[in-house]
């Protein structure tokens, strides 16, 4: 497990400890140790840029952001190459689920926007494991949309910086970045290396 250092209501799952999608005994050993609720929001999450608020815990709609101000309230995304975004603000917290798809809808400003809306201004980004340039090989489709990001593999090909990307799309917010990248680092679950169906978590809860 990864937390951000010295913010409190943000952490990071890896693979050692289990798959927080599906394995509720790995979830409820997550959550003990985390000292909060077994009992988490989640949405079913469809690589765009829908936002909701969470009031209570249990699945909610199609989306890939979450918010809440309910005090101890977990909210979680799901990954296994996008990267898992937390914002914190001064009593709300946000949590987004952001790959390539997120980054070109939007998804991380559109979870902002929303929570500013709400009168909660985030301060803090914090931005997990996800596929690093150094492995993020793409074709023209997605090279072209991202053409201020690009850069190469560590075998030669087109990559993107997806960290890069969304850390503009932050500006002016401090931000943690965790820059583990999941396909190369064993410890962290990865799509791309395995097809895996198993998930890390990026948990976030006002605290």
């Amino acid at each position: 497990m990864n937390r951000p250092p010295g913010v409190d209501g943000a952490a990071f799952t890896d693979a050692t400890d289990g798959d927080q999608r599906n394995d509720l005994t790995a979830r409820s050993a997550v959550s003990s140790w985390l000292g909060i609720s077994r009992d988490w929001a989640t949405v079913r999450q469809v690589h765009g840029s829908v936002v909701v608020h969470a009031e209570a815990s249990g699945e909610l709609d199609e989306a890939d952001a979450i918010w809440s101000d309910v005090p101890g309230l977990p909210m979680a995304v799901f990954t296994a190459d996008c990267f898992g975004v937390v914002l914190i603000s001064e009593s709300a917290v946000g949590v987004a689920h952001a790959g390539w798809r997120g980054a070109t809808s939007g998804v991380v400003p559109a979870l902002r926007e929303a929570m500013m809306q709400a009168g909660h201004v985030p301060r803090i980004a914090a931005i997990g494991p996800g596929i690093g340039p150094c492995c993020f090989e793409v074709g023209s489709e997605v090279a072209d949309l991202f053409p201020e990001d690009l850069t190469s593999t560590r075998w030669g090909a087109t990559s993107v910086d997806l960290a890069k990307v969304l850390i503009r799309q932050l500006d002016e917010l401090d931000i943690w970045l965790s820059g583990a990248c999941t396909m190369h680092e064993a410890s962290l679950y990865s799509h791309r290396r395995s097809r895996t169906s198993l998930r890390n978590a990026t948990i976030a809860w006002v605290s």
